[in-house]
């Protein structure tokens, strides 16, 4: 069957990377959310202790059941537990989320400096602190996300400084209120390479941990090696003739004969549905001939293995989408192997 291979090299080299950037390998939050971006969460968890990582970031309480098995600490950022939870803590959203959240709860404050997705507003922070205070719960950290910290523009520099009264405005309001101080983090997988005085508590990567970034021209980009790539086995083998057709609507016909092996990958396991019509090439640079189908896709040869992508970069730009979405889309129940 179909498997994914997790480099474990290439996985602790972008974390080498990352940490020097950044000042230390305490200082990441390395997010795991959504099955570790396609990788395997259990997986990567591992791997992530096993570099030296103390803090992952992950969308659910049910990633967070697993990742607490191997990391210290674990910051939810979507999800509310029914009853307060051990070294997990809780991201507000919005003001109307503090009152759902078990008493006693660790949580960490997300304001929204320019982004308008999520986030409390700066002049809700004395209410939310309140609010905290109030339903007993316990203020780890206080964060943002950027919005364009990819692009050469100068938003990026716009939200920091909206960040910066962020922070003085909660640590005047937590020395009048005899709260104790939080600590901040900001920079996303971007930002941390555009900034090369880091000089936040902490700081959170996404895509960059797994070999990729989107670093607009003339921003350079570090050198990151991806770190998962897809494989598939073969299901059989035929001698296609000249002028015989392959697949769903024939689409691929065949110039000469021809030895064509099919392999036991396709969009049932979160491959892109191409339609044959155009140049999509396996890692082995041979065309995929026809239509992927639901459960396998053809290529010329005989080989009885072969890796569809070991960068996605190529499948991301083929369907005008980003690497994000290729390697998210993989299912959970293709079997990762860590090498």
């Amino acid at each position: 069957m179909s498997y994914i291979i997790i480099n474990r090299s290439n996985f602790f080299h972008n974390l080498s990377l990352i940490s020097k950037q950044i000042g230390g390998i305490e200082k990441l939050f390395v997010v795991l959310k959504d099955n570790a971006y396609g990788h395997g969460l259990e997986e990567m968890a591992k791997l992530s202790h096993e570099f030296g990582a103390k803090r992952c970031a992950v969308k659910t309480v049910k990633e967070a059941l697993i990742t607490q098995k191997y990391l210290p600490y674990t910051l939810i950022l979507s999800d509310i537990p029914k009853e307060r939870l051990n070294n997990i803590g809780i991201t507000i959203n919005h003001l109307s989320s503090i009152k759902k959240i078990p008493s006693d709860s660790l949580v960490e404050l997300k304001v929204d400096t320019g982004m308008h997705r999520n986030g409390i507003k700066l002049d809700e922070l004395e209410l939310a602190l309140k609010l905290i205070k109030d339903r007993k719960l316990i203020l780890k950290g206080v964060f943002t996300h950027f919005r364009s910290a990819d692009e050469l523009t100068s938003e990026y520099f716009w939200q920091r400084e909206n960040f910066k009264e962020v922070k003085k405005r909660v640590k005047d309001i937590c020395k009048r209120e005899n709260l104790l101080q939080p600590y901040f983090h900001s920079h996303n997988s971007a930002a941390i390479f555009r900034n090369s005085n880091f000089d936040e508590d902490f700081a959170r990567s996404g895509i960059s941990i797994y070999g990729y970034h989107y670093l607009n021209p003339p921003l350079q980009n570090p050198p990151l090696k991806p770190v998962l790539s897809l494989w598939a086995e073969k299901l059989s083998q035929r001698e296609l003739k000249k002028g015989q057709r392959v697949g769903y609507g024939g689409v691929f016909e065949s110039k000469k004969d021809m030895i064509i092996s099919t392999y036991d990958t396709g969009y049932g396991d979160g491959l892109f549905r191409y339609d044959g019509l155009g140049d999509l090439k396996a890692a082995n640079g041979k065309p995929i001939l026809g239509r992927i189908s639901m459960d396998s896709f053809a290529l010329e040869g005989d080989d009885d293995q072969v890796c569809v992508f070991d960068d996605a970069t190529h499948f991301a730009e083929y369907f005008n989408t980003i690497t994000y979405e290729i390697i998210t889309n993989l299912s959970k129940d293709i079997r990762r192997v860590i090498r």
